[in-house]
């Protein structure tokens, strides 16, 4: 059941379906940690598939590829990161709900383990086995966990949605 039909909800969900969560970063309507979020995401993944690739092959390509996709992974999510802390701390719908904050702490999370992975691939790039690779695949998971709040915003509680006259 979607929060936008708040008939049969208790008077909590009813009044927290109230505040606006219009987005307050936005280019021309369109919020800008929505669009953002996807490269985190994108060089997590591409991280973990440096791993592997590097696990199976040990073509030095692949160390460096990683370290590459790393430190993008860990500067796009401080981007996006601080794009979504901003639209939290401004936006009184988006505070209110639960999956709001499970989502900002798993970004939190994965922000901080994305850097992780790149500060010790900088410190000793042979440290990717094992390492490397269990902190890629500890991002992957956060990314999942942060991913599936970050729909549950969209898709149940319409956070970031434009609904226009004519739908």
């Amino acid at each position: 059941m979607s929060e936008t039909d708040t008939q049969g909800h208790n008077p909590v969900i009813e009044k927290v379906a109230d505040k606006p969560v219009e987005s307050a970063v936005a280019v021309a309507g369109h919020p800008l940690h929505a669009m953002s979020v996807h490269f985190p995401i994108a060089f997590v993944i591409a991280t973990l598939g440096c791993d592997v690739f590097y696990w199976w092959t040990a073509d030095p390509f692949w160390l460096r590829a990683g370290i590459w996709a790393a430190g993008f992974a860990f500067a796009a999510g401080v981007a996006a990161g601080s794009i979504g802390t901003a639209e939290l701390l401004m936006v009184p719908g988006i505070r209110a709900r639960v999956a709001s904050w499970t989502h900002a702490v798993a970004a939190m999370m994965l922000i901080s383990v994305a850097g992780l992975n790149w500060g010790i691939r900088l410190a000793d790039p042979n440290v990717v086995l094992p390492h490397g690779l269990m902190l890629s695949v500890l991002a992957s998971i956060f990314t999942g966990l942060a991913g599936w709040h970050g729909g549950k915003l969209v898709f149940d509680h319409g956070i970031g949605l434009i609904i226009s006259e004519k739908d």
